[in-house]
């Protein structure tokens, strides 16, 4: 009995051990495999980006690299400056042009107020003309008089109030004759005046601001 057991135990570890032998190696797992792959191509492009070609200077190549970089620095700083001269022209133009604008309406303002007030003024002179006329026909005795004295007040008021907007009368008596001044509408001979002087004022004249309203209306010496 005993020796049957003894070849029994003996079997079984044979049959033990042939399965171990026949037992295939383990693989490894995909993950560790694709994990040490891509870690290879990484390695070797940090390795390029900090360690310069075999065999040159590692601070010659670090001052290319420096270069490299500051070159595409200034590049890229020159391309803002650039853009900034540009904006800065536009302001400029559109400034330019503002001020164009302003000058030409400002002279085009002036110039409608000068227009209509030239208009008025225009309308006005008749009315000067006739306070002149009566006060001229108002007998010495009768100066005195005091409707005669208001009128004379209220015509050198009005005098006074022309001038001070810019309006005077054109000198015309004794003066050379000046056709952007004086309208000639008579000749006359005068032992007094030389030839081409102004001897007689028909109708008084006016400036507005050094601009005629209404020229002088006179008779020229010979």
């Amino acid at each position: 009995m005993e020796i049957e057991k003894d070849q029994e135990a003996s079997g079984m570890k044979d049959v033990a051990e042939g399965a171990a032998a026949q037992e295939p190696e383990k693989e490894p797992e995909a993950g560790e495999e694709v994990k040490s792959q891509e870690a290879e191509p990484e390695e070797a492009g940090e390795e390029a980006e900090t360690a310069p070609p075999e065999g040159e200077d590692p601070r010659t190549w670090a001052e290319k690299r420096a270069a490299k970089k500051q070159a595409k620095l200034d590049k890229k700083a020159q391309g803002y400056k650039d853009q900034i001269e540009q904006l800065e022209d536009k302001v400029k133009r559109q400034l330019a042009e503002f001020e164009n604008f302003r000058n030409r309406t400002e002279k085009e303002k002036h110039a409608m107020f000068e227009t209509g007030a030239k208009s008025v003024i225009e309308k006005m002179l008749p009315v000067v003309d006739n306070f002149e006329r009566g006060l001229a026909t108002v007998p010495e005795d009768k100066k005195e008089d005091p409707f005669v004295d208001g009128m004379n007040r209220i015509y050198k008021q009005l005098m006074t109030e022309l001038e001070n907007i810019g309006v005077k009368p054109i000198e015309a008596v004794g003066q050379e004759f000046d056709p952007n001044l004086h309208n000639a509408v008579m000749q006359v001979e005068s032992e007094e005046y030389e030839s081409g002087t102004v001897a007689q004022e028909l109708q008084k004249g006016y400036t507005y601001r050094d601009s005629v309203v209404r020229h002088s209306m006179v008779a020229v010496v010979v």
